[in-house]
């Protein structure tokens, strides 16, 4: 699986897990040089709080485009750290 914005691809991944019908790539297959850390925080009743990514590629920034569970509650455990997109990131085969 690819994620890409602005004509960028900004992850890769065979072993995405795939959870609300979102892919969720292994932290080690971003491509760390197009994310910048946020200060947003969201909270899932079942997976615990989301932090998130600001994207930038090209020029273009995409605020908080990006999100993980970096301490995830126990039931979603298996994304710990995996990282997930919208915004108009385009995941794709």
């Amino acid at each position: 699986m690819k994620a890409i914005w602005n004509n960028e691809i900004i992850a890769e991944s065979k072993d995405t897990i795939i959870v609300e019908n979102n892919h969720y790539f292994p932290e080690n297959s971003i491509k760390k040089e197009y994310f910048i850390p946020s200060t947003t925080r969201t909270v899932c009743p079942w997976k615990g709080e989301a932090s998130y990514y600001t994207v930038v590629a090209n020029g273009k920034e995409n605020k908080d485009a990006a999100w993980f569970y970096g301490r995830p509650f126990e039931a979603a455990n298996n994304i710990k750290n995996y990282v997930a997109f919208w915004k108009g990131v385009k995941v794709t085969e």
